[in-house]
């Protein structure tokens, strides 16, 4: 049976049906309903599904975390067709096997579509090259790269990284954190307020030093370097020239570092350690608008659940990260209520399909596209309640708040994966 959307509003726009058949948009417009499934959409707005370049599933690993089911559960009640598991499981993916098994999960879960991120070097170790043609090659075609939870610091090995996935046009993902500069301890914004706390600061040169020397390294090897949750209005600096030079980068900001600041570690609650720190303000400007200039080419959540146990700690013992798919649009709608609908079909689907190499994501709401689609109410705010999610934690820095807009379904190559606001295969 074919699936038929009723009257939804093209990037908040042109109201029109679409009709996906056999996992394709066919017609685009009025379409004749009889005999089909129909999904009512009537002033909903309809974005290509919503694609999320760094996503934390914890599996294999720390199932109890995070699994991919759960987190493909969460992805997809947050508007999402496809997520990039990064690599920091237990055995990191590092080798083509444990690539493909995290593929093969995500197609058992069936929800969104779950591409692995490759380990640059093995164990995230930053000394030996992990097999990157071999995940490039496997059935998981890894395109995507990084040893993210720790910096690939050496630049030999970083220059040897760009050099090889050159090849298959695959990119390295870095999280830039000087080590030298902040070390794995440092857990707070470097200023006043750390050195009030007594927090180990994380300055933000910290990341800008390495952002300056990835762009460089990229403009020497003639390869790709992405920038992971870009956090300083200085590293903002160094995009803006690096791309006006023609140099092969890109660049996310997580939906947190664009509406939380650093002032909320006073209270010393470890929901908001997050790895780079929450910047101050003037640093969250600069996000917002590197986001709607297009120096920064994506939202990507850097979803990091974590048990209990892990988290209600002394705030500098607790681990780092928050959860962040099901509410990553909201966030963006409230961050930044002016952006446009096509923008944020751009910054959140389009862009990070581009930059992942995924072709059946991120494509325009038109004949030949996959059927995958989030219906969202631009009107509705949502109140977030952490005991609701679907992920296995609950380090959720929305919780009690109102966000902006309501996913109401998400369409995965045609299959209806959220119907009003809940899981279609919950039962």
């Amino acid at each position: 049976m074919a699936l038929v959307i009723r009257g939804a509003s093209l990037l908040g726009e042109t109201p029109a049906d679409l009709l996906v058949e056999d996992g394709t948009l066919t017609r685009v417009g009025e379409v004749d309903a009889s005999g089909h499934e129909v999904l009512d959409a009537d002033g909903l707005v309809a974005l290509p599904g919503l694609v999320d370049l760094h996503t934390h599933l914890r599996e294999p690993g720390r199932e109890d975390a995070e699994t991919v089911l759960t987190g493909s559960r969460a992805a997809a009640l947050g508007g999402f067709t496809a997520v990039l598991a990064m690599a920091n499981t237990s055995p990191v993916t590092d080798t083509a096997e444990a690539a493909v098994r995290v593929w093969e999960l995500g197609r058992e879960a069936g929800l969104v579509d779950v591409q692995p991120v490759g380990a640059v070097t093995r164990g995230l170790a930053g000394e030996e090259l992990a097999e990157l043609g071999l995940m490039a090659r496997s059935r998981a075609r890894v395109r995507v790269f990084s040893d993210d939870g720790r910096c690939v610091h050496d630049a030999r090995v970083m220059r040897r990284a760009l050099e090889y996935v050159k090849a298959f046009g695959g990119v390295v993902s870095q999280h830039s954190q000087d080590p030298t500069l902040a070390g794995p301890s440092a857990c707070c914004h470097e200023g006043e307020l750390s050195g009030r706390l007594g927090l180990p600061g994380w300055p933000g040169i910290a990341e800008e030093v390495v952002v300056a020397r990835d762009v460089m390294l990229a403009r020497h090897t003639g390869s790709r370097v992405h920038v992971a949750h870009v956090s300083t209005a200085g590293s903002v600096e160094v995009l803006r020239w690096a791309k006006a030079q023609g140099i092969a980068v890109t660049a996310e900001v997580t939906p947190h570092h664009l509406l939380l600041t650093t002032d909320l570690l006073a209270g010393y609650d470890p929901t908001y350690k997050v790895n780079p720190p929450l910047r101050p303000a003037e640093d969250v400007e600069a996000l917002r608008a590197a986001l709607l200039d297009g120096t920064i080419d994506a939202v990507a959540t850097d979803h990091a659940p974590h048990a209990r146990h892990d988290k209600e700690h002394a705030f500098v013992d607790a681990a780092f990260g928050m959860l962040g798919l099901e509410t990553a649009l909201g966030v963006v709608r409230t961050a930044l209520p002016e952006m446009s609908w096509t923008q944020v079909a751009r910054v959140m689907s389009q862009n990070p399909a581009r930059i992942a190499g995924l072709e059946t994501q991120g494509r325009a709401l038109e004949v030949g596209s996959p059927g995958h689609v989030v219906l969202v109410d631009p009107d509705a705010t949502v109140a977030v309640d952490r005991a609701a999610s679907a992920s296995l934690s609950q380090n959720n820095p929305w919780h009690g708040r109102e966000l902006a807009s309501r996913v109401v379904h998400t369409v995965y190559g045609g299959r209806v994966t959220v119907r009003d606001g809940a899981l279609a295969d919950a039962g």
